[in-house]
C-alpha cells in the first residue's frame, strides 16, 4: 500500500461492523430500494462507506428439495435517484488563450455549446504538466499526494514522486463503477508508470485497474494520429490498416459514440461515466487536410498581434476583468516584425496546423456531445469540459520542427530552409510536427510562460465549462471563483449524491483533498467567495501558493525551452507576490513593497508542501532521470527471441543507443527467395530495421529523417538456413556519435559502411520492438510497406549490447532528454 501523505485523519470507523453488515441493512439505511427485494428486478443504492459493498445475506428459503424453497436475487446496485450521467472531457496542451470560448481566435463550438448551456469558469487551474494533472483529476487529490509530483519518467523513490497512485487513492472511475455506473475511458492515459508499461503488467494502474470497465486509447504522453500506438483494454490494435484517411481524432469519437449506443441498447437506464481525453492539441499536430485548409492565412499577423487580438476578445467576452493587464512579451523570444519572410511563412504555417488540430479536436468532441443528446440523455448529463491539461507546449523549440523527435534528441536548430521543404506536408503523415515557442506564449494570453511552469498562470490557467440542464439554470453564466483540477471529483460526487468511500477493497482511503464546485451552479452564488481558500503549485521546483486572494510564486530561472542551463538551488529562487483581487494576470509584483506578506505566503507554502509530499524539492532533472527505478530488463545485455514477436514496448526491449551492438538472426528462407522484416525498432521518424528485400539482406538506420544509413547485400539468399549478422561498433564515448557496421551472411562479409551520427537520447516512443513483422510505420517507406511480414522462419534472434559509452554527464543529459520528451 502506498504511504499516506501525512494529513491528520479522523478515527476510522470500525471495519468489522462494516464487513459483517448485511446487505438488507444497507438497503434500509440507503432508503432507495426499487421493486421487491429478492426479485430479479430489485435495485438499491449503497451507503458508500466501503466499496465494493458487502455481499448481501441470502433472503430466500433453501430446503432439501425445490418444494418449499424460495429464490432470492441480490438487488442491482444503482446510484441515488436522479444522479446524472457524467461526460468528463479534457483536451491536451491548450492554454487559456487558445479556445474561442475564452477569447482565442480558434473556433471551439463544442466548448461554446457547453458554456452557453451552463457556466464558464475563469479561474480554474491545472498542475502545469500532463501526468500530474491527470492523476489529480481522476483522484481528487493533489498530484504529489498521489505520487505524481512529476511525470513517471522522472519518478524517484519518494512518496510524492514515485508515480504510484496507490490503492489508498481510488479514482472516480472506481467509485462510480461500484455505485452502479458504466465507466469508460477514451484517449490519453499517461498515468501508468513507465516501469509497468507492458503486457507483463501489473495492471492495477492501467485504466482497467483504476475502475474503468472499458479503455480505448493510447498509454503514453502522445501518439501519431495517423497510425497511433493504440490499445483496446490491454491489447494493442491497428484500426487504421486498410482505411485510407484514417485519423485517431475521428476514430476515437466514433468509438465513444458507438459505445454509448451499445450501452443504451443493452441497458438504457444504466448511467454512464465517460472520460474523454483526446490527444489534441499535444504534438504531433496532425489534423486532416480539410481542417488545415480552413486556417490558411489566419496567422499571417504574427504572434505579437495575435496576443493583442486575443486579449481584446477576452475583455469583450468578460473572461478577464476590465482592469486586467496584458503581461509583457519576454526578451528571450523574437518579435514578429524582426523575422525574415521565410521565417514568417514557416511559423504562420505551424500555427495554422496547430489551430486546425485544435478546432478538429473540438469538432469531434461536439459529435460525442451530440450523440448524448440524440440518445435523449443530455438533459441529465453533467458535462465537464476542461480546455487543456496545462498551458500550451514550449517543446517545439524556438523554431519548431517537422519531426518532434529531432528536438527530443537535441537537434534544437532545425534550419528554416530545411523545414520549409515540409511546408505543404505539415500536419500530414509525412510529418510529426510541433510549433515555435513564441506561438505557445501567445496562446497562453494574457499570462506569462507556458506548460511546465507551475509558478505562473501561463502554465496552469485553463478554460473550463460545465453544463447540466437538469441541475444548472444560469445558462451562459460566468464564474470567477478560484478552483483547481482536484475539485472536479468532489463536484461529481456531490452532483451524483455518492459518498467518497472510506474503504476500497478493504484498504482505508486517503481523504479527498478537493472541494466541490457545485455551489457555483446556483445563480444566487454567482459571486460567492470561493470555497477553495488555499492551493499550492509545484513542478520541478517552480512554486506557487494561492491563499485567500493572494498569490506568491517563484520566478523561473529560465524558460523550459532552454536546456542544460545551470539552475540555482531551489532555496535561492526569487519570489514574486500578487494581489489577485486586483491583478488577474500576475502583472504587478508586490514582493518588494510587501515583504511581510510575502513571508506569510511562503510560510503557507511550506505548510502545504509538508502536508502533501512536495518535499524534497528537486530541480535537477538530470539526477532524477538517472535515479534507479523498477525495470523488467535493467542490466540485461542479451535478448533472445524466436518466431514472430511484435509489439514489445521500448522499456522492455534492447536499447542500442550510445553503444556497440550485435544482431544475429538464424533464419530459414523459403523456396523462391525470402522477403520481409526480421527485426525492427522505431519507424518513419527514426529507428532501424534488419530485413530481406527481394531476398537480399538489408540493415537500414533511419536517422530521424535527416539521413538514411544502409547496408545491402549484393546477392539474394538461397533457400534454406542462413545466419545473418549485423555487427556495429560505436565511435564513443559521447552522445550521438557515429560508428562502423558490418553485415555478414553465414560468416562472409556482404556489406560494410559507416554512419556519421546516431540518435542521441530517445527511440520513437510510440513505436515498438518487432520481430518478424513491422507493426506501425516503416523505417524506410521506399523499401517496403508495413506490415512487411517475413515469409520465412526465424529460428532464433539474439541482440547483444555492449557497454554504454557515455560519460556520467552524458548519461544524465540522455536521461533528462528522455524524461522531457515523454511529455
Amino acid at each position: 500500500m502506498k504511504r499516506g501523505h501525512g494529513k491528520t485523519g479522523v478515527v476510522a470507523r470500525i471495519g468489522a461492523l462494516l464487513l459483517t453488515a448485511t446487505f438488507a441493512a444497507v438497503a434500509v439505511a440507503a432508503e432507495q430500494v426499487t421493486g421487491e427485494l429478492g426479485s430479479p428486478s430489485a435495485t438499491t443504492t449503497i451507503p458508500g462507506d466501503q466499496i465494493p459493498a458487502p455481499a448481501p445475506k441470502f433472503g430466500g428459503v433453501i430446503k432439501e428439495e425445490m418444494p418449499g424453497s424460495k429464490t432470492w436475487w441480490p438487488p442491482k446496485i444503482v446510484p441515488p435517484r436522479g444522479a446524472p450521467n457524467i461526460l468528463l472531457i479534457m483536451t491536451d496542451d491548450q492554454g487559456y488563450g487558445v479556445a474561442g470560448t475564452f477569447g482565442g481566435v480558434i473556433p471551439t463550438p463544442a466548448l461554446d455549446r457547453i458554456a452557453k448551456a451552463g457556466l464558464r469558469y475563469t479561474q480554474f487551474h491545472s498542475t502545469a504538466l500532463c501526468s500530474p494533472t491527470r492523476a489529480a483529476l481522476i483522484t481528487g487529490r493533489n498530484h504529489h499526494a498521489v505520487g505524481n509530483g512529476v511525470i513517471t519518467e522522472l519518478s524517484t523513490g519518494f512518496p510524492g514522486y514515485d508515480s504510484i497512485i496507490g490503492l489508498d487513492n481510488a479514482s472516480i472511475g472506481e467509485i462510480l463503477k461500484e455505485n452502479g455506473y458504466a465507466t469508460s475511458w477514451f484517449g490519453k492515459n499517461h498515468n501508468t508508470p513507465s516501469f509497468q508499461y507492458s503486457v507483463a503488467g501489473p495492471f492495477d494502474q492501467w485504466p482497467s485497474g483504476m475502475g474503468f470497465d472499458y479503455f480505448y486509447g493510447f498509454m503514453g504522453g502522445e501518439t501519431d494520429q495517423w497510425e497511433p500506438y493504440l490499445f483496446r483494454d490491454h491489447t494493442q490494435i491497428f484500426p487504421w490498416i486498410g482505411k485510407p484517411g484514417y485519423n485517431l481524432t475521428t476514430d476515437m469519437a466514433d468509438e465513444a459514440i458507438n459505445y454509448l449506443k451499445q450501452l443504451n441498447a443493452a441497458a438504457p437506464t444504466k448511467p454512464f461515466f465517460l472520460y474523454y481525453v483526446p490527444g489534441g492539441s499535444h504534438s504531433p499536430h496532425q489534423p486532416t487536410p480539410e481542417w488545415i485548409a480552413k486556417f490558411k492565412g489566419k496567422f499571417d499577423m504574427g504572434w505579437n498581434a495575435l496576443r493583442e487580438q486575443i486579449f481584446a476578445n477576452q475583455k469583450r467576452l468578460g473572461v478577464v476583468p476590465p482592469n486586467a493587464k496584458l503581461t509583457p512579451w519576454p526578451d528571450s523570444l523574437a518579435k514578429w516584425d524582426t523575422l525574415s519572410a521565410d521565417e514568417k511563412k514557416l511559423f504562420a504555417r505551424q500555427a495554422e496546423v496547430y489551430a486546425a488540430y485544435t478546432a478538429y479536436t473540438d469538432h469531434e468532441i461536439g459529435r460525442v456531445i451530440q450523440a448524448v443528446q440524440d440518445l435523449g440523455k443530455l438533459d441529465n448529463t453533467l458535462v465537464i469540459y476542461i480546455d487543456g491539461d496545462n498551458g500550451t507546449s514550449p517543446e517545439g523549440t524556438l523554431l519548431g520542427t517537422p519531426n518532434q523527435y529531432t528536438s527530443y534528441n537535441g537537434v534544437l536548430d532545425f534550419p528554416v530552409a530545411e523545414q520549409l521543404k515540409f511546408y505543404d506536408a505539415w500536419g500530414s503523415m509525412a510529418t510529426y510536427p510541433h510549433m515555435a515557442v513564441a506561438w505557445s506564449w501567445a496562446f497562453d494570453t494574457p499570462f506569462q510562460y507556458t506548460k511546465q511552469i507551475a509558478s505562473h498562470f501561463g502554465g496552469t490557467r485553463q478554460g473550463l465549462a460545465i453544463s447540466w440542464p437538469a441541475g444548472i439554470k444560469d445558462a451562459g453564466g460566468i464564474r470567477s471563483q478560484f478552483h483547481h483540477v482536484i475539485d472536479i471529483v468532489p463536484t461529481i460526487l456531490e452532483a451524483t449524491g455518492i459518498k467518497a468511500p472510506e474503504l476500497v477493497n478493504g484498504i482505508k482511503q486517503q481523504p479527498i483533498e478537493g472541494v466541490s464546485m457545485a455551489y457555483t451552479f446556483d445563480k444566487a452564488n454567482a459571486n460567492a467567495p470561493s470555497t477553495r481558500k488555499t492551493q499550492y503549485f509545484e513542478m520541478i521546483a517552480n512554486r506557487g501558493i494561492y491563499h485567500e486572494g493572494w498569490f506568491a510564486n517563484t520566478t523561473p530561472p529560465h524558460g523550459p525551452w532552454v536546456l542544460n542551463a545551470p539552475l540555482p538551488d531551489p532555496k535561492d529562487y526569487k519570489w514574486e507576490l500578487y494581489n489577485l483581487n486586483e491583478d488577474f494576470t500576475q502583472a504587478n509584483d508586490l514582493a518588494a513593497k510587501m515583504p511581510d506578506k510575502l513571508k506569510e505566503m511562503q510560510k503557507v507554502f511550506d505548510q502545504e508542501a509538508a502536508k502533501y509530499n512536495v518535499y524534497p524539492l528537486d530541480n535537477d532533472t538530470f539526477a532524477r532521470a538517472t535515479a534507479p527505478r523498477p525495470s523488467a530488463t535493467a542490466g540485461q545485455t542479451e535478448f533472445a527471441y524466436s518466431g514472430v514477436m511484435p509489439g514489445i514496448p521500448n522499456a522492455n526491449a534492447p536499447n542500442i543507443l550510445g553503444r556497440s551492438y550485435n544482431i544475429t538472426a538464424q533464419v530459414q528462407v523459403p523456396q523462391g527467395g525470402g522477403d520481409g522484416m526480421i527485426v525492427t525498432q522505431g519507424g518513419r521518424w527514426g529507428g532501424f530495421g534488419l530485413y530481406l528485400l527481394k531476398g537480399k539482406p538489408v540493415f537500414d538506420y533511419n536517422m530521424l529523417i535527416l539521413a538514411q544509413y544502409r547496408w545491402v547485400a549484393q546477392q539474394p539468399l538461397t533457400p534454406g538456413k542462413h545466419t545473418i549478422v549485423f555487427d556495429y561498433t560505436y565511435d564513443g564515448p559521447g552522445i550521438a556519435k557515429g560508428g562502423s557496421g558490418v553485415l555478414s551472411v553465414d560468416g562472409q562479409v556482404v556489406a560494410t559502411g559507416k554512419q556519421a551520427n546516431s540518435i542521441a537520447f530517445l527511440n520513437v516512443a510510440d513505436e515498438t520492438f518487432d520481430v518478424g513483422v513491422d507493426t506501425r510505420t516503416g523505417v524506410n517507406d521506399h523499401d517496403y510497406q508495413v506490415p512487411f511480414a517475413f515469409d520465412g522462419t526465424i529460428d532464433k534472434l539474439v541482440v547483444t549490447l555492449g557497454p554504454l559509452q557515455l560519460s556520467a554527464a552524458d548519461a544524465r543529459t540522455t536521461a533528462a532528454a528522455k524524461a522531457t520528451a515523454s511529455d
